[in-house]
């Protein structure tokens, strides 16, 4: 159970953050401009929505558009670490896209674009200790189908004198970590992509296979997969229809872009409009494990994504639509088989290692949740793998994710079970 003491605070914090998110016309939100290109804010910082093209020969459809987030700049994502108390300090804090309003957020949370105050509101807390050349970040990718070259900045700064917590701030141990974790969308995915950035390596690691075949097999797909894109304007992209209440896909299938406004009396400002990514069903996203020479390993997919100019790690099955897996063309039919077999399979004996509902950044995703599943296969259980998997070890992964190899849901499914092992 969770210490009283934390769970005062989150009710207190429950009653004394407001929020309210009403749905706003695209073309009139406050400083936000359409140009039929685009949609920009007037500052012409923080993010806009554009449009791509994409052309690849990794999915079985070969070409198609949509909108995307551009957000040049990166932000910081930063959690203090008391030395002494081994403690985690995160924030309670709402979100205009939080299905559930309120999560724990690391203890500074902030784009470029809001630490510089361009909003001219409060300024971002403890933001100092994240400032000089001694701070270790490590960047990390963002979503993406949803962003291009979206990257944050990652990192835990370990202190060892006691600071003034303002209210809405706690001090939390592994132990609270490893029980909000099991909760739903307790702990914002951006608390969770910095954990997972910072995960120990086990003292005894017997991979499956050797660094150099895994990064000789990344080369090889590289070589036969490939994937470009090119900006279009909102107004020409095919098969989407941009209109004042959102860009959406003729299908009605895919996400949408819709406008807000925002009202709270606990963030930098009060009040804002801002455009959103709204997502459309339940997404999923599953890891099988299974040990090879006594350590764990991890069933990883090489995947290409429009957002990112590099190859990344995916897990096992991904879908941005779990209702609809069984007619989704851009599944495998080795993923619509793992995800029917053993993720949904109701009847299946597989050690349970994971099961909870996240929500994606609550900032640009509007009610945007996540199925979170890891499944731990026996060992006399045989699956044979296509050419674009590969069996990962524990120290391995790691490793992986340091070179900022693993794509954000496969990290996020990471830190989720390996929460206790933290730095």
């Amino acid at each position: 159970m969770i210490n009283k003491n934390i769970s005062n605070w989150l009710n207190d914090q429950k009653k004394k953050q407001f929020l309210k998110v009403e749905k706003k016309d695209l073309f009139k939100l406050i400083k936000w401009i359409y140009n039929k290109r685009e949609i920009y804010h007037k500052s012409k910082k923080f993010f806009k929505i554009t449009g791509i093209r994409i052309k690849t020969n990794f999915y079985k459809k070969k070409n198609w558009d949509q909108p995307i987030i551009v957000q040049n700049e990166q932000g910081i994502l930063g959690i203090i670490k008391n030395k002494k108390t081994k403690k985690y300090l995160l924030q309670a804090k709402v979100e205009p896209g939080n299905k559930n309003k309120l999560q724990l957020s690391p203890t500074v949370q902030a784009t470029k674009s809001n630490y510089q105050r361009i909003h001219k509101g409060k300024k971002t807390p403890y933001l100092n200790f994240f400032k000089g050349n001694k701070v270790k970040f490590i960047s990390q990718s963002e979503q993406g189908y949803r962003y291009l070259s979206k990257f944050n900045k990652n990192s835990i700064v370990e202190i060892e004198k006691k600071i003034k917590v303002l209210k809405n701030f706690f001090w939390l141990s592994r132990k609270d970590l490893k029980y909000l974790i099991k909760r739903k969308s307790m702990l914002n995915m951006d608390t969770v992509s910095v954990f997972s950035s910072f995960v120990r390596k086990n003292t005894t690691d017997l991979p499956f296979k050797k660094m150099n075949e895994i990064n000789n097999w990344i080369r090889q797909n590289d070589k036969i997969f490939k994937l470009k894109i090119k900006i279009k304007p909102l107004v020409n992209l095919i098969n989407w229809k941009v209109t004042p209440d959102n860009i959406s896909h003729k299908s009605n299938k895919h996400f949408s872009v819709i406008g807000i406004n925002t009202l709270c009396n606990k963030r930098e400002i009060t009040k804002w409009d801002q455009p959103i990514i709204k997502g459309k069903r339940m997404a999923f996203a599953g890891y099988l494990i299974k040990e090879f020479n006594n350590t764990e390993h991890y069933l990883c997919k090489y995947n290409k994504k429009p957002g990112l100019k590099k190859s990344t790690l995916s897990c096992t099955a991904n879908t941005s639509d779990l209702d609809s897996f069984k007619t989704n063309n851009n599944l495998t039919s080795f993923e619509k088989k793992m995800i029917r077999d053993f993720f949904l399979n109701k009847k299946n004996k597989y050690k349970k290692i994971y099961d909870n509902i996240l929500s994606d950044e609550g900032g640009r995703f509007f009610n945007c949740e996540i199925i979170y599943k890891v499944l731990k296969l026996s060992n006399k259980t045989k699956v044979k793998i296509p050419s674009n998997y590969f069996w990962i070890s524990q120290n391995q992964m790691i490793e992986m994710i340091k070179r900022k190899k693993v794509d954000i849901e496969a990290r996020l499914l990471f830190g989720c079970v390996n929460i206790d092992k933290i730095i």
